[in-house]
Parts: structure tokens; sequence; C-alpha cells
């Protein structure tokens, strides 16, 4: 049936194309020529074209009284203008008038048809009317109000039939409504292309934030990955010289996402870099930083952070480390297979309780041991099916014992990839690896 309703749509019943063929091939090629629109100006002006085609007129005056009371309104368009006014940009340009009939039609908020006009010399629109014995108003409705208003004019006497009526009024209120739709369509974009630049300038803010390089750290070869989940988010990591040779590592996880989390990322490094001295132990670290934040950030707000911060002695191949509830980094070791945790001096995260006690713990390391620092954005990871990636697959991508920190973690995120399947990230995602030498 499908070949026989195409063969109807193109041909009459003499094998011929018909006036009302032709009619629909033009409504059909101006349908396709408006889906394309991305500018409602151009939209505008593509559609006046073909309706001049399908409903000729002599003259035609749009009006709007957008934020206007009466009598007030504005010319928005007139077959006049051989420079047509970009109504949405270029409101200024646009002529002011009051009252008289263009106003009295407006404002009467019904279609209109004038079989014979005769308007006023003194008229604010008579410019737009000269020459014209009829007319045809076609309300635009916005609301349940006629705001704007399409004014179609012809030189003879009686020149619309009322029959026509129904159909044009709904036919410019639909096309008045695609307009409208572009319009905010366009203005999102543009609000999102600003707030997107506003974005990349806090994501670079951030990224600078970062450690610029990877430190050289005796008896440590070190690799880092930093993804966020926007274009700016909480996770941070950063490395302090200390005395001796020693070296603190921290790694920390705002709560939330994007940029809310960024502003708090950045505090908390400001916070870092203010510590009065060297930066150790590690529990006085932490309860400085928490001291601060819960002083004067977190106090009113929901936010807080998770962070971990050990202090590595290159010459005795040891950490002694604190955490405030974040992720205890992942300890293989490639003499035994065994894979553990710094799971000890586990406390609250920062922010939270401007009372809590810090702890510390020990843990001695041996030539080869694979340290892992992450952010939960690696092990909830989701595949495809909402299962999360979890440590046991983290703790496989690390079977490799003669391999340097950077394989190590291509090795990881090959296997993070895979699972999600290419997914974009829900969550900041950092990981940073340590292998002893």
């Amino acid at each position: 049936m499908a070949w026989f309703d195409a063969e109807v749509l193109a041909t009459d019943k003499h094998g011929s194309a018909g006036p009302w063929q032709e009619r629909l091939r033009i409504i059909v090629e101006m349908m396709r020529e408006m889906s394309r629109q991305t500018d409602p100006q151009a939209m505008v002006a593509a559609y006046a074209e073909r309706m001049r085609t399908l409903m000729p007129t002599d003259g035609m005056v749009s009006l709007s009284r957008r934020q206007l009371s009466r009598p007030a309104y504005r010319i928005t368009r007139s077959s006049l203008w051989k420079e047509q006014i970009n109504p949405w940009r270029q409101v200024d340009r646009l002529p002011l008038l009051s009252g008289g009939l263009l106003g009295e039609l407006l404002y009467g908020d019904e279609p209109r048809v004038i079989d014979h006009l005769e308007p006023a010399p003194d008229d604010p629109a008579a410019e737009y009317l000269a020459g014209q014995r009829s007319l045809i108003a076609l309300p635009l409705y916005d609301q349940g109000v006629a705001l704007n208003m399409v004014v179609l004019l012809r030189r003879e006497p009686a020149g619309f039939s009322r029959e026509e009526l129904p159909d044009r009024v709904w036919m410019s209120n639909l096309f008045g409504r695609a307009t409208t739709t572009l319009v905010l369509k366009q203005e999102l974009q543009e609000a999102y292309d600003a707030v997107d630049r506003e974005l990349k300038s806090v994501e670079n803010i951030q990224r600078s934030l970062l450690p610029p390089e990877l430190p050289k750290i005796g008896n440590l070869d070190l690799a880092a990955y930093y993804q966020t989940s926007h274009r700016a988010g909480g996770d941070y990591y950063d490395f302090f010289p200390l005395p001796d040779g020693r070296w603190g590592i921290l790694i920390a996880d705002v709560s939330g996402h994007g940029t809310p989390a960024a502003v708090m990322m950045a505090i908390t490094h400001s916070i870092a870099h203010t510590y009065p001295g060297p930066p150790t132990p590690p529990a006085d670290m932490l309860r400085y930083l928490n001291h601060q934040l819960t002083a004067r950030y977190t106090g009113n707000s929901d936010a807080f952070v998770t962070a971990f911060y050990g202090i590595f002695d290159p010459s005795r191949r040891s950490m002694v480390y604190s955490s405030a509830g974040h992720n205890p980094p992942r300890i293989k070791s490639c003499a035994t297979g065994r894979i553990a945790s710094f799971d000890g001096a586990r406390s609250l995260p920062l922010g939270i309780d401007p009372d809590e006690e810090y702890e510390e713990a020990h843990s001695d390391l041996r030539p080869g041991d694979q340290l892992v620092f992450y952010t939960d954005g690696i092990t909830e990871a989701k595949g495809s099916g909402g299962e999360m990636f979890g440590l046991q697959r983290l703790d496989d991508a690390l079977t490799e014992c003669r391999e340097g920190a950077a394989a190590l973690i291509e090795a990881v995120l090959r296997a993070l990839s895979g699972f999600t399947a290419g997914q974009p990230a829900d969550d900041d995602r950092t990981i940073l690896i340590a292998k002893v030498s």
C-alpha cells in the first residue's frame, strides 16, 4: 500500500500533477527548509519568502508589545524595509509607536479582517498602511495573550476571505511557536557556551594547582593520572619536600562534583600550602587542614574532604601516614604477590568535626612494592550493567611486577576503559602509582 499512497501524492487520477500537488510540493519543501534552520532570523526570512508564493499579499507588517504597556508597540518587521532588523538582538532599532489602528488591533487580542481600510492621515503607522485597502490581522499568542501580531495587506478592498482566517491564525501561531523555540534554543546555547567558557577557566586554574611535574624522589618511581567528570572537579594530589630527603604525598577528594567541589579543592590546596613550617608529621597536617576547613569553610555546608597524607623516607623505604576517611591506598608486594592496604590510622573526613583527632601508622616497604593511591571515581566507576569496577579489578591490573609506574597506570586505565566501555566518567578519577625501587 505504501507504493500506491506515494503515487497518489505525486499525481492525480489522470497521471499528471495538479494544483494541490504543486501546493503540497511547495509546502513540503518549506517544511524541510524550516527544519534545517538554526538561526531564527534566517528562518523567518525563508518562511516569509515561501508564504509569498503560497499566499500572495501586497504588504506585511509585524508588531510586538512585549515588555510594553498599552498603547505602545514596536514594529518588528515590514515589507517596506530594505534592511531587515533582527528583533531579538536589535530592539533599540525597532520603531516604537503608540496607539492608532495597529495598536488597536494588537491590544484587541483577536483576529480581524478589514475589507475597507481607510487609515487616518495622522495614524502613527500611516507609512506602513499607505496605499493598502484591506488587511487581515493574525495575533500570535503567548501565555494566552497576543504579544505579537502579523498584519497582511492588499491594495484592493475585501482582499482577504474570512474563510481562510482560521487556517491563517493557526498556521501563523504554529510558526510563531517554532520561532520562539528556536530563539530559546539559540539563547540556551549561548548561555551554555558562556558557562562552558567560565568552567574552562576554572578548569585551567584548578589544573594549575596540581603539580606541574612529578618530583624526583629517591627509591620511588612515580606516575599520575587525573580526570574530572566535569570541566572542573574536586580531586587533588600534591607533593611536599621535607627535611632529610623525605617527601609528603597527599591525595584528597572533595565531596560533590563540578565547580563547588573545584572551589573547595582550591581552598584545601591553599590551606595545605600555608601550613606553618614543613608539613610533618602526617597527623598534624590533617589536624591543621581539618581545623581550618571546619572553622572557615564547611561549617554551614555539607561539604567535606577525604584525604590521605603519607611521608615517604627514601633512605629507609618506609612510610608514616594518616587518613581522613580516604580510600586506603593499595600495596602490592612483588616479592610475595600479596596485596594489602594502608588501612591503619583512619579517622573522619576533613571538615566535619573540629575536634576530630588524627592518628598515625607506619609501614616498611620493599623494593618492587607497588603503592596505589586513588579516589573513589576509580573503584566506583560503573560498567554497562551498573556493577562497580571495584578493588579486585584494580588489583588484577597490577599483575606485572617488571613494569614501571607509568606502565602500571596504563594497565589500570586499559582495564577501566574496557570495563566501562568508554562511557564518560560520572565522578572525578585520580590515580597515583609509586613503585619502590
